[in-house]
């Protein structure tokens, strides 16, 4: 996987962390291992700036994601019939670490545990994936657990 980690956001993050991570989840859902993501770190007036312009909402958000190419788990282009597994540019992933590091004091966890949860959560709408509708939201949100939990068993290993 080519995984371009970029952190614009004055806040430090572990970037290795985000690769390792990001690698683990389109390994585990069978991306092809030429495939290239990018994350990009930004802060919160960055993060209110895209959010703005790309969706139509006020205010920084936690996480965006900017598909190039859709893609399916195993590897091929959706649509493509052949579960061809070429490889592809997938796009963006954007997180805001400041709007994370408030959800995370929310929900009672550690910032860098909200970062990997909006990092596999975005990786995943580049996928395809959605959650707009009740069997959409129990898949997705399903498998992210499965992939965190999956994670979390990878880095104790270590």
């Amino acid at each position: 996987m080519s995984i371009e980690v970029n952190n614009e956001s004055g806040v430090e993050v572990d970037e290795r962390s985000f690769a390792g991570l990001a690698g683990h989840v389109l390994g585990e859902m069978g991306i092809n291992p030429l495939a290239e993501l990018s994350i990009l770190v930004v802060d919160e007036t960055v993060m209110a700036d895209l959010h703005e312009k790309w969706m139509g909402e006020p205010g920084p958000t936690d996480v965006l994601s900017f598909p190039m190419d859709e893609l399916r788990p195993g590897g091929g282009a959706r649509g493509d019939g052949d579960g061809a597994t070429d490889p592809a540019l997938l796009g963006d992933v954007v997180l805001c670490p400041q709007v994370a590091a408030k959800q995370a004091e929310t929900a009672g966890h550690s910032t860098e545990d909200e970062l990997d949860l909006l990092l596999t959560h975005g990786i995943l709408h580049l996928l395809g994936y959605d959650h707009a509708e009740p069997e959409e939201h129990k898949e997705m949100f399903g498998l992210q657990a499965k992939l965190l939990e999956s994670w979390q068993e990878v880095r104790t290993q270590r």
